[in-house]
């Protein structure tokens, strides 16, 4: 797993249970032989991949996470 783009993809999803669903779901998705958002590096893992779909916005999550860091819900 590259750590750059794990630290991109948490920059945009704050959240680390909502990190991991996203990524876990996008996985499997593509395991399932769904096309990826991005054109695929030459030799890069599924889980890089799914890490740059986040980390370059294709991948959002509906959750307000400035909401929940004024109600004081998430952990920075």
């Amino acid at each position: 797993m590259n750590i750059e783009i794990l630290e991109k993809a948490k920059a945009k999803i704050p959240s680390a249970p909502v990190l991991v669903n996203m990524v876990s779901l996008r996985f499997r998705e593509l395991s399932s032989g769904q096309r990826p958002l991005l054109k695929p590096l030459p030799g890069e893992e599924r889980i890089d991949l799914v890490l740059r779909e986040i980390a370059e916005g294709k991948m959002q999550s509906q959750y307000d996470f400035d909401a929940l860091a004024k109600r004081g819900l998430l952990k920075k």
